[in-house]
């Protein structure tokens, strides 16, 4: 076993006796990661429309426009991401768009930089989307809830009804955001 293998495995562990302490994941101190962490530098959206002109006095049904919507999908689907993110532990504040929920809480979710992202259309770019799966079911949270995420981020598109996401994560800690307003 490799030496990074066993300081996650270490970790993992550290992390599960702190839940049954109820002491929250992020007290192993976390890296904070923020959301232009996850854009690569030199990433520039607006280099594949630099083609289009006087498009604002085209009324939304004119085809053009349809034809500018799903351009602009096929570039923000394709974003690229930040090969240095894979397995990489921090801890990030975004909004909770839930995709598998039961009675035992949330399993798996979409985390977004802004309230209503992915629930509104267009969604963002997929490197501003984060497939989270949490290692336990979360509770006592609901949509578009601004929660802090800690765990280990990796590098994985995934397709879903609400969006395309760059990024997964497996989460160890999923706890409200406590922030001014509740907002990250």
């Amino acid at each position: 076993m490799t030496t990074t293998r066993r300081l996650a495995t270490r970790r993992h562990l550290l992390v599960a006796a702190l839940a049954a302490l109820a002491i929250p994941a992020y007290a192993i101190d976390y890296r904070e990661i923020s959301w232009d962490d996850l854009v690569p530098k030199d990433w520039d959206p607006m280099k594949s429309f630099r083609d289009l002109q006087n498009l604002d006095a085209l009324p939304d049904t004119d085809p053009r426009i349809q034809k500018l919507y799903d351009r602009m999908r096929q570039v923000w689907d394709s974003a690229p991401t930040v090969p240095a993110m894979q397995g990489k532990e921090g801890r990030i504040a975004g909004y909770l768009v839930p995709l598998e929920e039961g009675k035992q809480g949330i399993r798996e979710f979409l985390l977004v930089p802004y309230f209503g992202a992915c629930i509104h259309l267009p969604p963002p770019p997929a490197n501003q989307i984060v497939h989270v799966r949490a290692s336990t079911p979360v509770r006592g949270l609901r949509s578009m809830d601004a929660v802090w995420v800690s765990g280990r981020f990796g590098l994985q598109r995934s397709d879903s009804t609400l969006g395309v996401s760059g990024y997964t994560m497996t989460a160890d800690s999923v706890t409200k955001h406590q922030g001014p307003g509740g907002k990250p």
